[in-house]
């Protein structure tokens, strides 16, 4: 009967020593950055939304001030951009650049060339959110010329 009691208490505690609980990081917890010039033109803040422990997943809340895109990119499996304040402009290689605002989701399938960022006059912010495979999530290529991004 002890060992039946013992045994019973074990297999309830042992859940509980390796349940895990919810967490909740504040943007300045988070971190942010600058984005760099060599991935950016203008002025664009990055900040990441999940932590390391997501190595499956990157997201990022990106800020593009007025005139700022980011380089073409692509991405192994595809990109959402989901718009949460302002408007900016999205273009994939070869087609016109749209128009993408508060509230607005865009998603760039795996492998399409593509950039994106605020209009000329307007800033824009977004969640940029994609998938990783190979350790990757994109596959950085040239900054976007002010001649292309004025088209």
């Amino acid at each position: 009967m002890k060992m039946t009691l013992a045994a019973l208490a074990l297999s309830l505690a042992a859940p509980a020593a390796f349940a895990q609980q919810m967490t909740q990081t504040t943007p300045l917890e988070r971190g942010g950055q600058i984005g760099s010039p060599e991935t950016f033109t203008g002025t664009v803040f990055v900040a990441p939304v999940f932590g390391p422990e997501m190595n499956d997943v990157s997201a990022g809340e990106v800020t593009f001030l007025p005139g700022a895109r980011s380089a073409w990119h692509t991405h192994p499996v595809g990109q959402y951009l989901v718009v949460t304040a302002g408007t900016g402009w999205y273009q994939e290689e070869g087609e016109d650049k749209q128009v993408m605002r508060t509230g607005d989701v865009v998603f760039a399938p795996a492998g399409v060339n593509h950039w994106h960022g605020a209009t000329a006059g307007t800033s824009v912010t977004h969640y940029a959110v994609q998938a990783v495979q190979d350790g990757s999530a994109v596959t950085w290529g040239e900054l976007v010329t002010d001649e292309d991004y004025g088209s």
